[in-house]
């Protein structure tokens, strides 16, 4: 005669050869157009009236604090005026690419997406609609200046970032 195994037995045998397969998640990147964002913030926009340095390192630091909270890489991407692509950081800083003189912020900014949003979780934050609909045909993510000062400041208070605010914008009654 067969033994039938009831779902009680069957529950045990699970619990006790269970184990569990970590999932790897895809790391997580903040692209951020520097200029766009220091623009659509009056309090940058007034700091880089004064002197443009300002109104960076003002962003900088907010974009380092999100890093450190958050474990999400941000790189920032601003207009530059050299004769090539210069890239600042140290291994656990946000990464800082100056566009060379010719060149747009947005042209880095899109070739980043292009190459890498199927490899990486992508968001891009930025104010011009073009650069949005390019990087989200590139399978990037992105958020406006105001949906990404709203990212910070739930970082801050303990959210978890990104995907808290996908989440809210996907559901603006949440």
């Amino acid at each position: 005669m067969r033994e039938v195994v009831g779902s009680n037995d069957w529950d045990s045998y699970n619990a006790k050869h269970a184990y569990i397969i970590p999932m790897q998640s895809r790391a997580r990147y903040l692209i951020v157009d520097g200029h766009s964002v220091i623009f659509s913030w009056p309090e940058l926009r007034k700091l880089h009236a004064r002197r443009s340095s300002l109104a960076r390192e003002a962003l900088l630091k907010q974009l380092r604090d999100y890093q450190d909270w958050t474990g999400v890489h941000v790189v920032v991407v601003f207009d530059g005026k050299g004769k090539k692509v210069e890239a600042i950081s140290d291994p656990a800083e946000v990464q800082v690419f100056y566009s060379r003189s010719g060149q747009s912020a947005d042209a880095i900014i899109e070739r980043l997406a292009s190459k890498y949003a199927k490899r990486y979780e992508l968001v891009v934050a930025t104010s011009d609609l073009m650069e949005a609909e390019t990087v989200h045909a590139c399978g990037a993510e992105s958020i406006s200046p105001d949906g990404l000062r709203a990212l910070l400041m739930s970082a801050g208070r303990g959210s978890s970032g990104i995907r808290s605010f996908r989440a809210k914008s996907r559901n603006p009654a949440a």
